[in-house]
């Protein structure tokens, strides 16, 4: 099987969310970066809104500031702002590295995400890197469902069965499965901790 198009995921996988404010608290960096489902932590009231998220950027916006301030967060609205902002997202070390490796194949960027992450790109000089980026709150569509693996493959002109998505989630980044797509795992783990996992599974791809 030579692959044609490779497919990643954003959030724990190309970058991670790193934020000074938020590296004392575990559960809740993992509850505003979980690519579904609902973190232990969070008011279980907020179920719908949270599963919403990252398809409106109203919604997102307020049940983030929600979960923020029951975790007594001071001024939680401005901390939203920051943890949107391309400053607050680190890349993984390889992760330019791994773009560069695939050069020759289209790339699209398939995330679950409530807000525009070509910024994040455009700061680290890695927006060529990437042909299309296909986010859920764009599309109206979230991981695993089917139908967002088919559109970036449809947007780069590949079939499902030549791509591979890599990502964090089994249940979220694996849904590309479903659709012929092979699929690699990495550990969403801090940057620090992952120099080369990107890079690795990358050099197991046949282009």
């Amino acid at each position: 099987m030579t692959i044609r198009a490779a497919l990643f995921d954003f959030s724990g996988t190309l970058f991670r969310l790193e934020h000074p404010d938020l590296e004392s608290n575990g559960d809740l960096m993992r509850a505003l970066t979980a690519p579904v489902g609902i973190a232990d932590g969070i008011d279980p009231e907020l179920a719908d809104a949270w599963n919403r998220r990252d398809l409106d950027p109203e919604v997102h916006r307020w049940v983030h500031v929600k979960v923020l301030r029951d975790a007594l967060v001071p001024d939680a609205e401005a901390l939203y702002d920051q943890l949107l902002s391309p400053e607050s997202w680190r890349p993984y070390p390889d992760t330019k590295a791994t773009l560069e490796h695939l050069a020759d194949v289209p790339v699209a960027v398939v995330s679950n995400i409530g807000w525009d992450i070509r910024a994040v790109f455009e700061l680290y000089g890695m927006t060529h890197l990437v042909d299309e980026f296909v986010l859920s709150y764009e599309e109206g569509v979230i991981k695993p469902d089917p139908k967002i693996f088919t559109t970036a493959c449809e947007r780069l002109g590949i079939a499902p069965q030549d791509a591979v998505m890599v990502g964090d989630s089994q249940e979220a980044d694996g849904g590309a499965e479903a659709i012929g797509c092979a699929f690699r795992l990495v550990n969403p783990v801090p940057t620090s901790d992952r120099p080369t996992a990107l890079l690795d599974v990358a050099r197991t791809i046949p282009v």
